[in-house]
């Protein structure tokens, strides 16, 4: 990847399965999350990463022009490669690519957080991609404030400067304080600015809500827990509380002000592992959402607070701590009965990738998951990480997906 952003942590993640280190389509007739009479579509979806410029703008800077050739040549990609589905990071650390009153424009455009890129990335993506007939998911990190630890670095007007009590330093990165009252609303409506004011197909979240463990730290949120753990004695019960609540909160707002939109959420795939809770996975993984990232993915979807969930199931088939059948097996029983839809999130970025088992050094490993998931009966698509992989095709993994399964 080059970069410790989302999937990297994903990607160090795969190392902690074994506990060796510390933590960095077919239809169904289930019922339709939140009351919603709606079905989905078998979705063939590609992320387009804009934080550290993994995908997109290619590198930060001026030339607005080139940077919408960038973005018009991966829409193009997507049809070429037979995809429906784009979800566009448009929130990637508390900064914005639309002209948002909340919070500065991101620095991965100009180079300058806060600097006017002299056009609206947004507004030029949901155009351009529903011309070709792509769905567009606007892709927002709720908590993530800054990939450095430095209040300094952000733009003068940036919140986190003016609040600087909403902020924890943890990890050598800046993250929002989840249990402040105040900040989940301000992060929703600073979401929600977009979600209002483009014609996104859907509200789309990944695997970041409290950061992942870092060993030898604690998340400071003691004065949050004081004076608002309503009650709560247990802190990771109260942090998991407040998590719900900025989901069960985002899914309500969703629906009032754009129903014909869908709401996902794209998380570490172990949830617990069995011997944690037998309600758990058969895995081994030294990551688990519930407990580490205080993220109750199962909870969300049994309770129909999402429409779709997208777990990154990032590991090859027969990969002992974390089989990729098992846990898509898993989550294809966790949805069972909910209506939430179930898209697996595919690691083309490991193909062929130096240091990764021998299974992602074989181009036929993706098209087999595929094939695989083609007998879970609520499995209603994929989701490849990420748009330049797919461009590179690593080994000719991505064109061995398109011509066994998107003819």
């Amino acid at each position: 990847m080059g970069h410790v952003t989302r999937r990297a942590f994903t990607a160090v993640a795969a190392a902690l399965l074994s506990g060796t280190l510390a933590p960095a389509g077919s239809a169904h007739a289930d019922p339709v999350a939140g009351g919603r009479s709606r079905r989905g579509f078998p979705v063939r979806g590609l992320w387009i990463a804009t934080v550290e410029n993994i995908d997109w703008p290619r590198a930060p800077g001026p030339d607005a022009a080139a940077q919408r050739r960038e973005l018009v040549e991966l829409l193009d990609l997507a049809v070429e490669r037979r995809l429906n589905t784009v979800m566009l990071q448009v929130r990637p650390s508390a900064d914005a690519l639309w002209p948002s009153p909340y919070e500065p424009w991101s620095a991965w455009l100009t180079g300058e957080q806060g600097r006017d890129p002299g056009w609206d990335p947004l507004a030029f993506a949901v155009r351009e991609a529903h011309e070709r007939g792509l769905k567009l998911h606007a892709w927002f990190n709720p908590y993530r404030v800054a990939n450095h630890g430095d209040r300094d670095r952000l733009a003068a007007h940036h919140p986190a400067r003016r609040h600087p009590d909403w902020a924890v330093p943890y990890g050598g990165k800046l993250y929002y304080n989840p249990g402040l009252p105040h900040v989940r609303r301000f992060v929703q409506d600073a979401m929600f600015d977009a979600v209002e004011r483009y014609a996104v197909d859907g509200v789309h979240w990944d695997d970041y809500f409290y950061p992942y463990p870092v060993a030898g730290e604690s998340f400071d949120d003691d004065e949050a827990f004081r004076l608002y753990g309503r009650g709560f004695t247990d802190r990771a019960a109260w942090r998991r509380d407040n998590v719900d609540r900025l989901v069960r909160e985002a899914g309500e707002r969703l629906r009032e002000v754009r129903p014909e939109a869908r709401f996902g959420v794209s998380p570490f795939a172990v949830w617990r592992n069995a011997d944690t809770d037998p309600a758990g996975s058969d895995t081994h993984a030294g990551v688990q959402t519930y407990d580490d990232l205080y993220a109750d993915t199962r909870g969300w979807v049994r309770d129909r607070l999402v429409d779709y969930v997208v777990p990154q199931v990032y590991w090859h088939l027969g990969f002992p701590p974390a089989d990729y059948a098992t846990l898509v097996r898993w989550w294809d029983e966790v949805c069972r009965g909910t209506g939430v839809e179930l898209y697996i999130g595919e690691a083309l970025y490991k193909a062929g990738l130096e240091g990764q088992p021998e299974p992602w050094h074989d181009p036929a490993e993706l098209s087999r998951h595929l094939a695989f998931c083609r007998h879970q009966p609520r499995v209603r698509g994929h989701v490849f990480f990420s748009a330049r992989h797919v461009a590179d095709d690593p080994l000719g993994a991505m064109s061995r997906v398109v011509a066994d399964h998107y003819r």
